[in-house]
């Protein structure tokens, strides 16, 4: 659905993109993760056809936005970090006034119904938007993305600056958007890429520095895969029958954590899952287990290591490598660009 290649954009010397590449397919919720001033508002922007870029092509259901923009146009609705709300309008106007300037064909009073329901703005069609709570314009916002029903939404930053309930009724309403469409989400928040994404994206300093599912990309980049578990027991018998199972590379023990509970380290071969035949062991000895919990990076601890200089060095580890575009070469450092 959204193919982007060999994406670059400078401001004179400084690079805000450096040669970015990846692929959304129709259908996808993908979030796009980075620190202030990785590109991510960059890209967006080149992708609707806001700005331009120094190199690359960018399609969208196979139409270039260079020979045909304002197809692509059609086909993106566009939510910016700040959104293009006329204070001094009603929702009604302003609504209606997005209509017409889209050229939508779609029946007017129907369709702009349709949208004010999905996204819960009836309560205050007719109310100025600059009265309005930021969780309200947000929403107004979105309606207007979604005018002209585009397959294609890209909504950059859209909870900036709500309180925790707007919040999650707005990741609601993405969520509920992404069965109808396909959703791209610039954040840096990580909770809410989590929360809404299927797949995450992370730039930084202008480069693609990992792409892959949201559950198991942190995985894929953890060196080593080891799961702790706490469970009651005589320490030796526990360390030796868990070393006895398959697939069970390494165990060992790292003390007592509780009145004769002890933490035992285990490392798995790679894509193996020892958890059943785990709890089946410690069933059978009458061991009871007390915790179990892996100690692969966090989506957290993933994203910190990208972002502070460190992903030249992952690179180098052992790890998919589609999960590593366009590390192989390094590009010397851009100086700090606002997106």
């Amino acid at each position: 659905m959204v193919e982007v290649k060999g994406l670059t954009k400078r401001y004179g010397q400084n690079l805000a993109l450096d040669n970015v590449s990846f692929t959304i397919e129709e259908g996808a919720v993908v979030g796009f993760l980075g620190p202030n001033g990785a590109g991510k508002s960059t890209t967006m922007n080149i992708i609707t056809g806001y700005l331009s870029a120094t190199a690359g092509q960018v399609t969208v259901s196979g139409k270039s936005i260079l020979d045909e923009p304002g197809e692509v146009k059609k086909l993106i609705g566009y939510l910016p970090e700040q959104p293009p709300l006329y204070q001094d309008m009603t929702v009604k106007e302003y609504l209606n006034f997005m209509y017409e300037l889209k050229k939508t064909r779609l029946p007017r009073e129907k369709h702009i119904q349709e949208i004010c329901q999905l996204v819960r703005i009836e309560d205050v069609y007719g109310r100025l938007i600059g009265n309005l709570s930021k969780g309200y314009k947000q929403r107004v916002g979105i309606a207007q993305a979604l005018i002209g029903n585009p397959p294609v939404l890209i909504l950059d930053e859209p909870t900036v600056g709500l309180d925790p309930k707007q919040i999650i009724e707005i990741r609601t309403l993405i969520k509920n958007l992404g069965q109808n469409h396909t959703v791209i989400l610039s954040s840096h928040i990580l909770s809410e890429i989590q929360a809404v994404c299927h797949r995450v994206i992370v730039v930084n300093n202008g480069r693609l520095v990992a792409d892959g599912a949201t559950d198991t990309l942190a995985h894929d980049f953890s060196p080593e895969h080891r799961m702790l578990l706490r469970a009651e027991g005589p320490e030796q018998e526990l360390v030796a029958a868990i070393q006895s199972l398959e697939h069970v590379v390494d165990a060992y023990s790292t003390g007592e954590k509780e009145p004769g509970a002890f933490e035992i380290s285990i490392e798995a071969e790679p894509d193996a899952d020892v958890r059943r035949p785990l709890f089946r062991l410690l069933a059978e000895k009458g061991w009871p287990m007390l915790a179990l919990k892996n100690t692969d990076l966090t989506l957290e601890d993933l994203f910190l290591r990208l972002t502070s200089g460190a992903a030249q060095d992952y690179a180098a580890q052992e790890g998919p490598e589609e999960a590593l575009d366009n590390t192989e070469e390094q590009a010397p450092q851009r100086k700090e660009e606002d997106e």
